[in-house]
Order: C-alpha cells, then sequence, then structure tokens
C-alpha cells in the first residue's frame, strides 16, 4: 500500500479543499509553495478551461499540485491527460462510482483519493480500487448528504477499522489541534477548504472571509439544493436565520443554487449564502497561506 506522503510528494500532508468558485491558479500555487498539497476544482470543466488552469498554476510554482475530479463528468479522460502533461500524479474523485475511473487513472500511472461522507460508502469505494480516501465529517463546508451523518471525531477512525487504505480526515480541522487530532483518529492528513477561504491570496470577495470570521459558534447551518438533491453547509447570515425562523418558508426557492457563483463572487449572500464547516466558529483573522499551514 502507498502511504500519503508518497503520494502527495510534499512536505506537509494537507490538502487544499477544492471549492469550485474559488478556482484560482493563485491560491493553489500559495498552498503547493508553502508545502502542503494545492488544489484545483475541475467539477464539469472541459479540456481548453482546465489546460488553461493548470498552466496558471504551473507558471507560479514547480512544486507538487492536484485536483479533483467529478466523475460523471465526460471529459475526464482528455482532462487526466491534461493533468500528467503538467506532472500531476495524484487527483482526488467524487460524485460516482470509483470502478468508472480509477482503472483509468491507475493504467495513467496516477493514484487518486475518493471522498466520502459514510462508512458505506467508504467500504464500497475502497473495494473499487481507490488508493486512498477523503473522510468528510458532517461539519465540513460543501456539498452535504440529505441522510443522518457523522461527526469527523466518529467518522475517521469508524472508517479507519474498515479500511487498509490511507485517509485524510476533512472537517473541523483549522489549525494544529485539529491537525494532531486527525492524526490520532487513523488520518495519515488532513484536507482544509474554510480555513483556506479566509487566507489573503483566497480570490474570495472580502464579505466572504468577513462572514467566516463573523460566524460564531452555531453560525451556519444545511441549506437544501434541491437541483442536486443534497444539501450544503452555509453561514446563516440575517435573512437565512429569518427564513429558518419561519416553518412556512421554502428554504431551496429562496436560494436557488444557480445564484452562488454570483453570490460568491459579488459577496451579494442575499443571492445565496457564503458557504463554510463549522470551523469558521475558531477563524478568527484572515492570514496568508504560509502562516495558516506552518500554524
Amino acid at each position: 500500500m502507498t502511504g500519503l506522503s508518497e503520494m502527495l510528494r510534499c512536505r506537509y500532508p494537507i490538502v487544499q479543499g477544492p471549492i469550485g468558485a474559488l478556482n484560482s491558479p493563485r491560491l493553489v500555487a500559495a498552498v503547493s509553495e508553502a508545502g502542503a498539497f494545492g488544489m484545483l476544482a475541475l467539477g464539469f470543466s472541459g479540456p481548453a478551461e482546465v489546460r488553461k488552469l493548470v498552466g496558471e498554476v504551473r507558471d507560479l510554482t514547480d512544486k507538487p499540485f492536484g485536483a479533483n475530479l467529478m466523475i460523471m463528468n465526460p471529459s475526464n479522460a482528455e482532462i487526466l491527460e491534461i493533468l500528467r502533461e503538467a506532472g500531476v500524479t495524484t487527483v482526488t474523485t467524487s460524485v460516482g462510482a470509483p470502478s468508472k475511473i480509477y482503472p483509468l487513472l491507475h493504467t495513467m500511472g496516477m493514484r487518486g483519493l475518493h471522498v466520502v461522507l459514510s462508512l458505506t460508502h467508504a467500504i464500497k469505494a475502497s473495494k473499487e480500487g481507490v488508493d486512498g480516501l477523503v473522510v468528510s465529517g458532517s461539519e465540513s463546508g460543501g456539498i452535504r448528504s440529505v441522510g443522518s451523518e457523522s461527526t469527523t471525531l466518529v467518522l475517521v477512525p469508524l472508517v479507519a477499522d474498515h479500511v487498509d487504505v490511507p485517509i485524510v480526515a476533512a472537517g473541523g480541522i483549522a489549525d494544529a489541534r485539529g491537525y494532531r487530532a486527525a492524526r490520532a483518529l487513523g488520518a495519515q492528513g488532513v484536507q482544509i477548504g474554510t480555513r483556506l477561504i479566509a487566507s489573503e491570496e483566497s480570490p474570495a470577495p472580502a464579505a466572504w472571509k468577513e462572514a467566516i470570521v463573523a460566524c460564531g459558534d452555531g453560525g451556519t447551518a444545511l441549506l437544501p439544493i434541491r437541483e442536486m438533491g443534497t444539501n450544503m453547509r452555509v453561514i446563516a447570515d440575517g435573512k437565512l436565520r429569518r427564513l429558518l425562523a419561519d416553518p412556512s418558508a421554502d428554504l431551496a426557492r429562496e436560494y436557488p443554487f444557480a445564484n452562488a457563483p454570483q453570490a460568491w463572487t459579488t459577496g451579494d449572500f442575499d443571492l445565496f449564502p457564503a458557504g463554510a464547516g463549522q470551523v469558521a466558529a475558531l477563524i478568527r483573522e484572515i492570514r496568508p497561506v504560509k502562516a495558516i499551514i506552518e500554524g
């Protein structure tokens, strides 16, 4: 079994949480230059866009970096070739069956970590040839399931007890304390997203970074995303709090996911709330990426 450090080939086993709205080569390069593993979020990107993003990252750093691929993207074969040409050797995958992409990944000499939100999916993925898992607890930001979920403190050791591949813990991690706790739970590394949104190099608008810094205990909520049949963890601002208190409110209708890109680019969170994990309550200032990674 290949260990996480061998797969990532960077100084610290810290993976940048890929966020499509913040697909910034500058941020990815800053994470890699700081000794961690920068990540592009490729989602349903096409080959031309991927080639541009990868080229811009490579113009800024010669350090290892990766990308997250959605398994259902029909362009993945071309995307993987572009990544391989740029020297990318490890990716993460999500939203789909690993068996649909891992044979190709391995044929190309690459390795992959599959993102899972439950023990059932972790066991299934480990049987489908993944090289590792990103185990995301319920406190994580981003897309969540609509079912009952376990926290990182429960899910990571639970998965570690049932699989034989390296684990990256995600959710509730923003500093050295979270990193050490994740390692104690059985993870070989961590993935952090919300903490890096609130970094100096992040392209997020000031309003998003300030919302994270201002977020207190219990300051996030799960918002239903009707278009995808999922939930998303977001910061509960004034408008969302008022709607949450109204039993008749249709949150999915009030916040169509199609509004998210504009909201996250402009900071107009009346269109769609700011995404963040519960760990936002621990983030008190906007810091340079290097200070975050080394802190």
